[in-house]
Order: structure tokens, then sequence, then C-alpha cells
């Protein structure tokens, strides 16, 4: 007989058991603590992730448009192709699919095929950002093969910018394929314009297929906020327009620029940078001959060679670019002179037509020199001389203190990318560190660098009661509704000048722009206050200029600024009056009556002012003829010239302007109404003798002069026309020829 278990066994074996038991559930307990309170929020992710496909739905970005709503980039609807694979009921159909859309989409067949045998999925991207064309061709697929599920188009968006010349391109910037921005305001107010995506989830089932359409959960996008800028189209194509005759004119080498303020509010009203860009095409070196020159270089130079064209045409000049102001500045010096008291208009100052300083001669752009002169004369003449010696005057620490104050050793935060601030002499100067030499030639703005920005900027103050502004190019940020969220300030950073002293200053710059070095500038009953710049380029004696002109209207009363500025210039000449005051005066005379701004004309303009052409058509030839000697007017028959003949047109028409003593072409039968003449070159030529190759073949020419009207014509010359030469036109055409004054171009 077995020996059977003891009761001391038994006893051992069930505490043996129960502490097991009892170490299995603490083991089991702590497993669960550590799963649900250590690792339960990761748990809990993986098990959504697992259940939920998540997808992004893009927001629209939000529009730009200039300060009359007129669109200047919009996002609009494209589609994501996507494929439902496991509706596709057998391989016939997925070989199908596959084949219609690869004609389609314009891809690889198998490609496709591949993505169709995705059994599984219920969302399978094909294609992004298919335009709505292409999409038309995929409805009209799946109308024709009875597709009702399997292929789905769901919206995106691409940006766009819809008018045509590159127009504000370099201000505008572009996006990445991402809709995210790279340059300019697309990349400023990236935040902004983005909006936040929305999300598409849909349900997975056991065996970690998509779930149906039914199963979908879509939580919407918030659409980007809009930017209405400052910006006005009409003015920003006015300035690239003329911009882009002035390159052409003067065989500009290094892009040229263009900016118009307000110089109360600092509001930007245009800007324009040429050598520009298409921003639907941005990744394209626009310049034709640059792109040529890099298809020449070795394949291992093309690439930095496109990459540094490519930067070279987005960067802002504007704002990006440094340069020794000239003349320009001059405006700022004599500004110091008046606000400290040591000179006025009548100050006297005399020019030999070179000083020395510390050894270094440094000679007026008159090298006989202009002799006794007053301070007004000092800056009519631009003589830098007597600018020297009202830099020693105003003194190195006041010099800098004015230059600090204008802003000039600060970047003025306009809201653009890329913004450069400038240098004084040496790097975080002080006006101790300024020399003799470097106070006398910094009086008239060389030495040292300023952005263009800031030039116009501090001309502004002088304009504006002594006031600096805040640049800025977005007046307001709008949501899709229409609430505006931000509005920019206007505020002024501080006072610089009294208004006394910007008063002056303006009436300084009124005269120097009617009978100065900024004449040819003007614009005749528009008050017309500028100055004009001419700076040679590092390393110095290379032969290369920067031609610019500053100036404000109406000088009694300002309300803009511009600055012109040429980088470059090949032509004939390279000064700021011969280069950039005519583009100045070209783009005033046709935004400062857009703007309403009242013409005020003096006695020697009215004098000079073009009349209105009488409307003879119609009438007998002997009245036509009575009626034109009233207005003061020329004739010319084309046709029979008895004087019963009814007038049958006329060239100009009824209201066009025409020059007093002007020519009117009259046609009294239809054969001489198809008669032309060929427009003569008439630049490089004094007024006299432009009038006279004109009035030779029959045709009128308005004089866009620089100056007051007073100027006999043989000290102007002719330097572009409105109707190129060799075209054909109906004589009696109007050709407007503007001319410069060969004086005064510092």
């Amino acid at each position: 007989m077995k020996n059977q278990p003891t009761a001391r066994l038994w006893k051992r074996s069930l505490v043996v058991l129960i502490v097991l038991v009892v170490l299995g559930f603490c083991a089991i307990a702590v497993r669960l603590i550590w799963l649900q309170i250590v690792q339960g929020d990761e748990l809990q992710k993986k098990a959504v992730g697992q259940q939920l496909a998540d997808t992004t739905i893009s927001a629209e970005r939000g529009s730009i448009l200039d300060c009359n709503g007129n669109l200047l980039a919009e996002s609009a609807s494209v589609w994501t192709v996507v494929l439902e694979p496991v509706y596709f009921e057998d391989d016939q159909e997925r070989a199908e699919v596959a084949k219609g859309l690869s004609e389609i989409l314009g891809m690889d067949e198998s490609v496709l095929l591949e993505k169709a045998n995705q059994q599984n999925s219920y969302y399978t991207v094909v294609k992004r950002k298919v335009e709505s064309d292409v999409k038309e061709q995929i409805e009209a697929f799946k109308k024709d093969h009875e597709i009702t599920v399997g292929i789905r188009l769901v919206e995106d968006y691409k940006r766009y910018y819809p008018n045509d010349n590159n127009l504000l391109s370099v201000v505008l910037g572009f996006t990445g394929t991402d809709g995210h921005g790279l340059e300019g305001l697309e990349l400023q107010y990236d935040n902004e314009l983005t909006g936040v995506p929305g999300r598409l989830i849909a349900s997975k089932n056991a065996q970690g297929t998509d779930m149906p359409y039914d199963y979908e959960q879509m939580v919407p996008a918030r659409n980007g906020y809009d930017l209405k800028l400052s910006i006005d189209k009409f003015i920003q194509y006015t300035l690239e327009r003329n911009l882009e005759e002035g390159i052409q004119n003067n065989q500009v080498e290094n892009r040229a620029l263009a900016v118009v303020m307000d110089v109360n509010t600092g509001s930007i009203l245009g800007m324009a940078i040429k050598g520009d860009y298409d921003p639907n095409d941005p990744f394209t070196v626009a310049d034709p001959l640059k792109a040529a020159e890099i298809n020449t270089l070795p394949e291992e130079n093309q690439q930095q060679a496109e990459s540094d064209a490519l930067n070279e045409q987005w960067r802002n000049k504007a704002i990006a670019d440094n340069y020794e102001p000239g003349s320009v500045f001059k405006i700022i010096t004599a500004s110091m002179g008046l606000e400290e008291n040591v000179v006025n208009e009548q100050s006297s100052f005399y020019c030999s037509g070179v000083f020395v300083e510390n050894g270094t001669a440094v000679h007026c752009h008159v090298r006989s020199g202009h002799g006794q002169q007053t301070f007004l004369q000092a800056l009519c003449n631009s003589c830098n001389p007597a600018f020297h010696d009202l830099g020693k005057l105003v003194g190195k620490d006041k010099f800098y203190e004015y230059y600090q104050g204008f802003g000039f050793s600060e970047q003025t935060g306009v809201d653009l990318p890329g913004e450069a601030k400038g240098q004084f002499f040496q790097e975080g100067g002080i006006a101790g560190s300024m020399t003799d030499l470097d106070l006398a030639i910094a009086s008239f703005g060389q030495g040292f660098t300023v952005t263009p920005i800031q030039m116009l900027t501090a001309v502004a103050a002088v304009a504006n009661g002594g006031y600096l502004v805040q640049p800025h190019v977005v007046e307001q940020i709008v949501d899709e509704n229409g609430n505006i969220v931000k509005t920019s300030s206007t505020e002024t950073k501080r006072q610089i000048i009294s208004e006394e002293t910007s008063q002056r200053m303006c009436e300084m710059l009124r005269i120097n722009a009617v009978q100065g070095s900024g004449k040819n500038g003007y614009v005749p009953g528009y008050r017309i206050a500028g100055k004009t710049g001419t700076s040679e380029k590092n390393p110095k004696n290379n032969g290369l200029y920067i031609a610019s002109y500053c100036g404000f209207a109406p000088a009694d009363n300002p309300q803009i600024a511009m600055l012109v500025f040429y980088d470059e210039p090949q032509g004939d000449n390279y000064y700021g009056s011969y280069v950039a005051a005519p583009t100045f005066r070209n783009v005033m005379k046709e935004i400062l009556p857009y703007l309403g701004i009242e013409r005020k004309y003096s006695d020697s303009e009215l004098e000079n002012q073009d009349t209105q052409t009488p409307g003879v058509a119609g009438i007998t030839l002997a009245e036509a003829k009575k009626n034109l000697e009233q207005a003061g007017l020329t004739y010319r028959v084309y046709g029979p010239t008895d004087d019963n003949q009814t007038v049958l047109s006329q060239v100009p028409e009824q209201g066009k302007e025409i020059p007093k003593d002007g020519l009117v072409v009259l046609y009294t039968d239809q054969e001489s109404m198809e008669k032309t003449v060929e427009v003569p070159n008439l630049t490089q030529m004094s007024i006299t003798r432009a009038t006279q190759e004109a009035a030779a073949v029959g045709l009128n020419i308005r004089v866009s002069s620089a100056g007051s009207g007073d100027s006999s014509g043989d000290a102007e010359i002719s330097v572009s026309q409105s109707i190129e030469a060799g075209a054909q036109v109906s004589p009696g055409t109007v050709i407007e020829v503007v001319f410069v004054e060969q004086d005064n171009i510092a």
C-alpha cells in the first residue's frame, strides 16, 4: 500500500498554490497598470492609427489684391486624382482604368495598373494638381465607361498670378510645390496666407482595409487670409512700362527700380523692379540673353550660373541693394544745415571747381567752378565744393546724429523679406570714426551706402513736415468673410526736422526742379520738387554708375514721393538728369492726374500749353480753314482743295491735344485718307531741329521739355520719342519727344 499524502503536505501544497495565484494576479495587475497608465497614450494612438486613415485636405491660400481690389495673386481649384481599387470588379476593369487614365494624365500605364491592383485600398493617390480641363476629361471617361465608383477627384488649390507682363512679380514673390511662399510677400506673409489644413478621416476594418465612403469624417480646412496692398495696379503698371522704356533707351545692364510712396503714411503705391520674372514660372531664367549665355558654359558650371541668375532676378533691389546715393543725399545735408541754422537760402559759397581735403583733390562736376553763389544756387547747381563747406559747418557729430535720425543706420522695417540697411564708413560707425575727408564726401552722398527704400523714406520725411514714416506694402489682412484681421499702422516714428525747415526745403527743391539740376524731371503745372543723383560704383574708376532721381509733388502740399534708379546705364550718358529724370517726369505726368492732384500753371506754362483740336470733319473746307485759323492752328489738305469740298476726316481728331501753332491735316476724299508718312528719327536733336524734321513730313511734335517753358530749346537734346522711327502713321499725327537739359547734369 502506497503512502498517502499527509495533511502537512496538503497544507504546504495549498500554500504554494495560493502564493503562485497571488503572484500571478500581481503580475497581471502590474502589467495592466503598465499598459493602461504608463503606455496608455501611446497604445491608444497606435490603436487609432490602425483603425483610421488620416488624409490632409489643403486649405485655400489667401488672395493678394491691390488697393482697389484688383487680383494680383489667387489660388484656383485643381484636383487630386484618387483610385478606390476595392470597388473594381475584376482585372479587366482595373486594366481599362489604368489604360484610360494613362492617356489622360500622361502617366505610365504599368504604374497606374499597379495602383489599381491594391485591392484592399479605398484611397490611393494617383496624381496631384490636375487642371480643370484634365478633370473634365476624367469625368467624361467615367461617364463613357459607366464608372460610378473607383475613381475620385478631390479638390485642391494651385497658385496663379493673373496679370501679364510680370506685373509686381518681385514684390509678390511665388510659392513652392508645397504651396508655401518662397519669395516676396508670399514668403513674408506665409503664415497669414496659408490657412489651416483640414482632415479626411476614414475608418479601417479588422483586416486593415479602408472602410467605404459612409465611414469617412471630414474636418473642413480654414482658408488663408487675404492681403489688401497699398499698391495701386495702375501706378504699378505705369512704373514698369516707363522703366522698361528707360532700360532700352539707356542700355541699362544691371536692372532698374522705381518706388512711389505716400509721404504722409508710408504706404507704397508702386514698387517696380525690372529685370524681373514670370511668377507663374519663377524657376526659368527670364532674361533670354542671360539664359543663352548660361547654355554656352561648360556643363559643370551651368547649374551654379543658373542658380545665380535666378537669385538675381528674384532679388528686390529696392530694399536689398546698397549704393552710394550721390547728389540726391544733398537734400538731407541741406536739411541739416537749415535745421541747425548754420546756413540760409542766401548764404554765400564759392566754388573754384575743386577742393582739397587731407591732401585729396575732389572736383565739382563743373571743372571750371560755379564761382560765387548763394546756398539756393549751390543746391540748384548741385555743387560739391559748396556742400563740402556745408558739411564742415554742420560738423561730424551733428551730421551723424541726423544720419541716424533720418533712419540710415537701421532697417526701415518695410514688410518685405531680405531688407539691408547700408553701411556708414566703419561698420557700426560713430561720428568719431569719420575723418575730415569722410565728412567732406559724405556731405554730397559718397563714401557710405544706403538702400533705395531708406533714401526714399528720408526724402518723404523732408517733404511731410519732418516726420519719419514706416514704409509698408500691406494695408490690411482680411479673412474669407471680409472681416479685417489687421490694419497697418501709419504712425510716424519720430520728427527729425521742423515743419518750417521742411517747407523751406520744399520750396528750394521746387526751384531746383524748375531751373536747377532737377529740371529734367519737371512736369508743367504740378509743382515738382526733386534732385538728381549720379554715383560711381565701387571699385572706383571702373566706368560703372548708378543714375537716380528722387522727388515729390506737389511741392506746396506734398502727397507722393518717388525714386527712380538705373543701375549701370551704358548708353550715351550716365547722369541722373539724363537717364532717370525723364522717367520720373513721364511717370509723374501720368499718375498725378490719376490721383486727382490739381494742376496749377504758371503764366509761362499757360502761354506754352497745348490746345485741343477743334472738330472740323463734316463741314466745308472753307469753314474748316476759318475755324482752325481762329484756334491758332495751321492746316494741310489732302485731296481736292476746292473750298466747297466737305472735310471727311481730320488728324488729330476732335478733342485731341495739339501743340499751339500745330498742324491739322484735312482729308477731302477717301483715297487721300489712306496716305501715310514715315516717322523720322527725332532723337539726339535740339527742339528747333526736331520740330523742323517733323514738320518736313507733315507731323506734329509735342515737346516734353524739362524746363518751365522759357528755354530757347538749343540747350536741350531729345532722348526719346513716343512713336519709333520708321513707323508709318497718318500725316498730322502728334509725336511726343522728350528733351533733357544738357547743362545741370549732376
